[in-house]
């Protein structure tokens, strides 16, 4: 089976490169970058096939697809800067990469005949109430630039395409870019307390586990909507915060904040990130590891990693 992925300098296309190259699959890494940008760690990526490809040039997509000629494309590439899409100079770009890169991908992999997986989002949903949200409902209401991108991308897929897999996850981390962890080891090691918000709640996903998920789910052909974070119960990031500095033996204070209270961010946040996560069980799937343990793994591979 030949795999291409997009956006491999990122936290997840990195993982799933490596989690092909275990499984001893072809896999062919993309992404804007003239060469990989990722962490050079010795894993199997680095050593992996890799081509430049702008998304958002629909002759480049079709030119090296009908090259390559994947009988998978898991399309990890995505503008996920929350914040900077809601500035009016950028959102043209954003629509670009989110949505029309995103239809580009699906046509020629309707034209190639092969699976698509596209990673989403809980922003497609207005993130209100209590109620975890459940992969196949479509009461879409997002409430920023971001969720309305990713959301159209899920419609370009759905539109176009029968044999796909759109995986909706949240609370992204990985060893390979930024994200909430790291950037709370490095405040907590410059600040006595920090202040945290406690009205949002989710659950994380640890880019090494849902790769294995998502090569799991190329090998059937169950297609359809996915909701795939961590197990381990829903938090806030509050919640998070205090074992992320529990776990890596800080003594940092964690005060609790309102989202109003704690102000600062440009795009409007879910209050409720909850994924409801039980079709994967019913589809036969093997859900990810508890957050509490994948936390503790990815401390332990972080403090691995060459500084």
């Amino acid at each position: 089976m030949k795999v291409f992925v997009t956006g491999v300098g990122g936290q997840l296309g990195h993982d799933v490169m490596n989690e092909l190259a275990k499984r001893g699959y072809e896999g062919v890494g993309s992404d804007l970058a003239p060469v990989y940008s990722g962490i050079q760690d010795g894993s199997p990526v680095t050593g992996m096939p890799y081509v430049s490809m702008d998304i958002t040039n629909r002759e480049q997509v079709n030119a090296v697809l009908r090259e390559v000629r994947p009988d998978v494309i898991i399309h990890c590439a995505a503008w996920t800067a929350v914040d900077a899409a809601e500035d009016e100079d950028k959102q043209a770009k954003v629509q670009a990469i989110n949505v029309d890169g995103t239809q580009y991908i699906a046509d020629i992999a309707k034209e190639l005949d092969c699976k698509m997986v596209y990673i989403s989002t809980d922003y497609v949903f207005n993130g209100q109430g209590t109620t975890p949200w459940d992969p196949d409902c479509k009461d879409y209401a997002p409430l920023n630039m971001y969720g309305k991108t990713k959301l159209g991308g899920e419609l370009a897929v759905s539109g176009t395409l029968t044999k796909y897999f759109i995986v909706r996850i949240a609370w992204v981390f990985g060893l390979n870019g930024k994200n909430f962890i790291k950037t709370m080891l490095n405040v907590g090691k410059t600040h006595d307390t920090v202040r945290v918000v406690d009205d949002q709640i989710g659950t994380p996903t640890y880019t090494l586990d849902l790769a294995r998920l998502l090569v799991d789910m190329i090998e059937t052909d169950k297609y359809g909507y996915y909701h795939a974070t961590n197990e381990g119960g829903y938090i806030s990031w509050y919640d998070f915060t205090k074992e992320i500095y529990r776990q890596a033996g800080y003594s940092t204070r964690v005060v609790p904040v309102s989202t109003e209270e704690y102000g600062l961010s440009k795009a409007a946040r879910p209050f409720n990130s909850r994924l409801d996560k039980s079709k994967l069980v019913k589809q036969g799937f093997t859900p990810l590891p508890t957050w509490q343990d994948a936390l503790r793994r990815y401390l332990t591979d972080l403090a691995d990693m060459p500084q």
